[in-house]
Parts: structure tokens; sequence; C-alpha cells
């Protein structure tokens, strides 16, 4: 029988465009459903990023290859129901915010994602989760910006005259934006930037990891790509 695995997206950059990677490995290369949950703030972050069109090949929308965003599953998220009917072969939670890290850690389940967990657990579908923040300093990729010092504030402006969601004045507006790569393209003097930051991993952060490797059900993964070799092993 076909594996179907559930796909926990939470509002990170960090991990973001690896989780893709590796989930469009894992529906192509080894043939398995990807049915995808997604946070409300993961909802504005993958179209941050330019990814919708990504997601849309990943989970086609048929049976158990849907996506569901919480922000259009009501307050009581029946989807996440499924994880007790013996629908999922596993749930995976790549990326995971500390927020949601914090939430799985300390038994709350008031989100679509980590309420999905917390079903999972109660299914007996084992819980793999991809934590951004576990000690140390991360490396994470930042959306587009405007570097303000570089910036000359063209009158025309290319990238604000053409950008499709109207989302450039003096700054990008990130909710409308939907990381199309247009606007950096467009400007002559490289004031238009998303890439690598460093961020230090807070103490608080880091004992959630701690505390969610103890959990019953839970195994907490280091990065994405990590879930390859769970995909191979549910195979064998």
């Amino acid at each position: 029988m076909k594996k179907t695995i559930a796909w926990g997206i939470t509002g990170a950059g960090h991990f973001l465009i690896s989780s893709f990677d590796v989930f469009g490995r894992v529906k192509y290369e080894y043939d398995i459903r990807v049915n995808t949950f997604l946070s409300s703030a993961a909802e504005e972050v993958v179209r941050m990023y330019g990814l919708e069109g990504q997601l849309e090949t990943i989970s086609s929308g048929d049976y158990l290859e849907e996506v569901f965003p919480e922000t259009r599953q009501g307050k009581s998220w029946p989807k996440t129901g499924r994880f007790l009917l013996d629908k999922y072969d596993a749930l995976i939670v790549s990326p995971a915010t500390s927020n949601t890290v914090s939430k799985i850690a300390h038994g709350t389940a008031d989100s679509l994602v980590s309420n999905a967990v917390a079903q999972a657990v109660k299914g007996g579908v084992p819980v793999y989760v991809v934590p951004v923040d576990i000690e140390g300093v991360v490396v994470s990729e930042l959306p587009f910006g405007i570097d303000r010092e570089l910036c000359r504030k063209c009158d025309p402006c290319p990238p604000r005259d053409n950008c499709p969601n109207n989302a450039i004045t003096d700054q990008i507006d990130l909710l409308k934006c939907s990381g199309c790569g247009i606007c950096r393209e467009l400007c002559n003097f490289n004031a238009i930037k998303g890439g690598p930051v460093e961020l230090k991993v807070r103490d608080i952060d880091a004992r959630n990891v701690e505390t969610m490797k103890g959990l019953e059900g839970i195994t907490v993964l280091e990065k994405p790509e990590d879930v390859i070799d769970v995909v191979k092993e549910m195979l064998h």
C-alpha cells in the first residue's frame, strides 16, 4: 500500500527552503503521498519565500494530498482527526518554530500543527520534528528587504513600479510580497536583498527541545535532510 506522510509547516524561514526540497524528493523519488498542514504563520511565510507553486506540486489536492491552511480549518481543526483513523504513516513537522516546539513540549494543542502532533501521538502515528532552534547559533535566510543605505530613492523606481503585488513603498510589505524576486532583478543599485543572518538560540528554546526529546512518540531531527532516512526506514 502506498505510504502517506502528513507534513506540518510552521512560520520559520530557517530550514524552510531545504524542507521544500526534501519533501519534493519524498514525493517524486519515493512515491509517497504528502498531506500538508500549514500553520497560520506558515501561510504567510510560504508566500513570502515564493514557495506556493512548489507546494502545489508536492501536495496536489487529491485525497490525502491536500493542503490544509490553518486559517480555513475553523477552531476545532476537524482534519486532525484523521490521525486517529490510521490514515498516515508519519507526521513530520519541518521546520518547527520555537513557539511550536514550546507548545509541543508543554502539551499545548491550540494551533493546527500542535493539535496535529497531539492527535498523532494519541493515534499512535510516529511524529518527527525538525526544530529551527536547537542550540548555539543558526544561520537563517531572510525574505526580500530593502537596504536603506544602498537605496537611492529613485523616482521612477523600477522595483516599485513593476511589483505585481504592489508590495513596495519605501520598504517591502512582506504580507503582500510573494517572493517572486522581480524587484531584486530590477534594482540598479542592488538595494534589495534577501540572505543569511546569524541568530543566537535562546536558552529556553534549547531547553524546550530537550524536553520534547523526552516525550513519548516524538523524535527530534537535526535537519530536514534527516527526513530522507526516516522515509527509507519506513519503506523497508
